[in-house]
């Protein structure tokens, strides 16, 4: 008899998840099944249950990329992980490894990159089908409510400080100071850098102060951007941009000093006008970047393990998933929340 799970499912786009029972799926050759212990919840995957995106997920599927949990069964042919090890299932669910991303150690851009709860069935659910190579490797003594914020919102502020450039000493404004914010302040402050956050939201600037940033704004009072010009002596030399905000966005470009780099990792829905005059006149950088390479999660963990960098979590059931995208919705989720999951 086929074993079954609970998962909570996107049947139609724009509508709550589902919770139903799911076959438990079968790891084949190169695959391994992991047993979830806990799951992150992150915008993205709110965007994904909304169809937001240009490209778009086919329902019925099961969300979720900061899936943690022990490898409970190996298909054939895996040598890169062993049952009972607690592994990861991330964004990156797998790429094709032999294109001039993937060589060139950029395989977030691979044309053939497939994404966890987008493109495959994530963590949303009891069990996860994953791809060992790309999975991972949580380091002993970070537990999976912990580790499951890391291996999304960790990475993708990690590595888009580093697409910064900002060099220790210097300043970065950070621009969200949410679940992706929160703990780009605090990669920022262990990288060596000086911190100027920036929200709407006065008791997410009063957490940026608690966790170490030198300067706070509060971008619905006055001019934002001058205010970060005054405050760093002629803007930030790397600005990041993690809130999903189109005006957050035009903001981040003009808090951005002569000859800075102001880094994208937020996807607002919608177009985002350039200030040209302003982007050329001052030598200004515009960078995407895309979550992180399999090292920069090695990396970005690594922090965290070593207590340098720690998500502010709140633990929900797979049950209240619903209401957590309504309060994501409305901006009511001050960090992040972790979907923990019961022992089977």
């Amino acid at each position: 008899m086929t074993r079954k799970m609970q998962a909570a499912v996107v049947e139609q786009f724009g509508k709550p998840l589902v919770l139903r029972e799911w076959d438990v799926p079968s790891p084949g050759a190169g695959q391994i099944l992991v047993r979830t212990e806990a799951c992150g919840v992150c915008h993205t995957d709110l965007h994904a249950a909304r169809g937001d995106w240009p490209v778009k997920p086919t329902p019925p599927f099961i969300p979720g990329h900061e899936g943690i949990g022990r490898v409970a069964a190996v298909g054939t042919g895996v040598t890169a992980v062993k049952e009972g090890d607690r592994v990861g299932v991330p964004w990156l669910y797998s790429a094709c490894g032999h294109c001039e991303y993937c060589l060139s150690a950029f395989e977030t851009v691979c044309a053939s990159a497939q994404f966890g709860g987008y493109t495959k069935n994530g963590g949303f659910a009891e069990f996860i089908v994953a791809d060992p190579n790309y999975v991972a490797h949580i380091p002993a003594g970070l537990p999976a409510n912990e580790a499951a914020p890391i291996i999304c919102a960790g990475i993708t502020t990690y590595k888009g400080i580093k697409e910064t450039a900002a060099r220790p000493g210097e300043w970065i404004a950070i621009s969200g100071a949410g679940g992706l914010g929160h703990l780009a302040i605090q990669y920022a402050k262990a990288m060596g850098l000086h911190v100027c956050a920036v929200d709407i939201d006065e008791g997410k600037l009063a957490h940026a102060t608690r966790l170490g940033a030198d300067v706070v704004v509060n971008a619905k009072v006055g001019d934002p951007a001058e205010a970060v010009k005054k405050a760093t002596d002629g803007g930030a030399h790397g600005v990041l941009i993690t809130a999903p905000s189109l005006g957050a966005f035009n903001q981040g470009v003009a808090m951005t000093r002569k000859r800075g780099t102001c880094v994208l990792v937020g996807l607002p829905p919608g177009e985002f006008p350039l200030p040209l005059f302003d982007v050329v006149a001052n030598c200004i950088t515009i960078r995407g970047s895309f979550v992180g390479t399999r090292r920069d999660m090695a990396e970005a963990l690594a922090f965290a393990a070593e207590g340098k960098v720690k998500a502010v979590i709140e633990l929900q059931p797979l049950s209240a998933i619903n209401h957590v995208f309504e309060r994501l919705e409305r901006g009511e989720v001050p960090s992040r929340v972790v979907l923990e999951f019961s022992s089977h």
